[in-house]
């Protein structure tokens, strides 16, 4: 890994070897605090991550909060229990690497505002590890895009102006829902923050049409 904390090229060969350096250069990633843009990260970097050659769900979020910059194992907080209770799954099958992979847009947390909330995630993070990460992972079927920064930088061009016409057009960007071998599916969601309850209330689409689709979908994935 070079010193300013951009990644290496791929390895040839198996990709366990591969995502195992790859995992390494993040986990000793300091870009932020050597070459941030803009003001740097305000504490040691802790990175977050649940990489997997196994898994075929994958959950993009947001970036560590407190409690998971404490912890070190993301989701645990309430945000957690809400995002598994959609999934219909386990806290077993949750932290299983071989069923779920957890790659948020920012794997450190950034820190907090003037007003006590998260600040967004780095933008250094996002450029440096997401397409080499997911280049070592071509066995995904189905990515959750948790939030509008997910979103922003995995649907591009085809995302709506709002989060809320994103979501509401959920379907565009699961097609069918068949798998394609090199072309998962793209799941966008709300952040499963309990500040976003007001937003499910004004949005029922979402539990009645978009939950059943995303338990399905999981369901089907770790059979």
């Amino acid at each position: 890994m070079a010193s300013n904390g951009v990644p290496d090229k791929k390895q040839d060969g198996d990709g366990a070897p591969c995502l195992s350096a790859l995992v390494g250069q993040i986990k000793s990633c300091d870009h932020c605090l050597v070459d941030p843009s803009g003001k740097p990260l305000p504490h040691v970097p802790r990175p977050v991550v649940v990489p997997s050659l196994r898994a075929k769900i994958c959950i993009i979020g947001q970036a560590p909060g407190t409690r998971v910059h404490a912890s070190r194992k993301p989701f645990t907080d309430p945000s957690g229990d809400r995002l598994r209770a959609w999934m219909g799954i386990s806290s077993e099958q949750f932290y299983d690497a071989d069923k779920v992979a957890i790659v948020p847009m920012g794997f450190c947390f950034p820190g907090l505002d003037d007003k006590g909330g998260d600040l967004p995630p780095r933008k250094e993070c996002a450029p440096l590890w997401q397409a080499a990460l997911f280049e070592l992972m071509p066995q995904i079927e189905l990515k959750l895009l948790v939030g509008m920064y997910a979103q922003q930088w995995h649907l591009g061009k085809s995302r709506h102006k709002t989060l809320t016409k994103t979501v509401a057009h959920w379907r565009d960007y699961v097609g069918d829902g068949e798998p394609v071998p090199g072309k998962p599916m793209l799941l966008p969601m709300p952040h499963p923050s309990w500040r976003n309850t007001a937003w499910l209330r004004k949005n029922p689409f979402f539990e009645c049409d978009v939950i059943p689709f995303l338990q399905r979908e999981t369901k089907r994935l770790l059979a």
